[in-house]
């Protein structure tokens, strides 16, 4: 299937992204990247949002669970990895197979 891919995230993160030939858009708080993602949602397959964004748009963020597109991921930001990507992929597979097969309960 062929989508448009984009990035959410701060100016330096988002960089690396669009020099891949992602679609980047800069936000500076999750207050910006609320208004972002609900702008550009209906027009993106995938939209990675940087950890640091995506954890405090939690809530906002299930909506898009129930739809097929967009795919929204969270990435780590410049700054590295906070977990909250793994957090919300271990979430998902014990949601959806009952159990916890890639992560053995660390």
């Amino acid at each position: 299937m062929i989508g448009k891919i984009a990035i959410v995230g701060d100016g330096d993160s988002v960089m690396v992204f669009q020099a891949a030939g992602v679609a980047a858009f800069p936000a500076e708080d999750e207050k910006k990247a609320r208004e972002i993602v609900r702008k550009i949602a209906k027009e993106y397959k995938i939209i990675f949002l940087t950890e640091e964004l995506a954890r405090p748009l939690k809530d906002f963020l299930k909506r898009f669970d129930e739809e097929p597109y967009p795919i929204v991921l969270s990435v780590p930001s410049k700054n590295g990895s906070a977990g909250y990507g793994e957090e919300i992929l271990k979430n998902a597979m014990e949601r959806a197979l009952g159990v916890d097969i890639l992560f053995h309960g660390d």
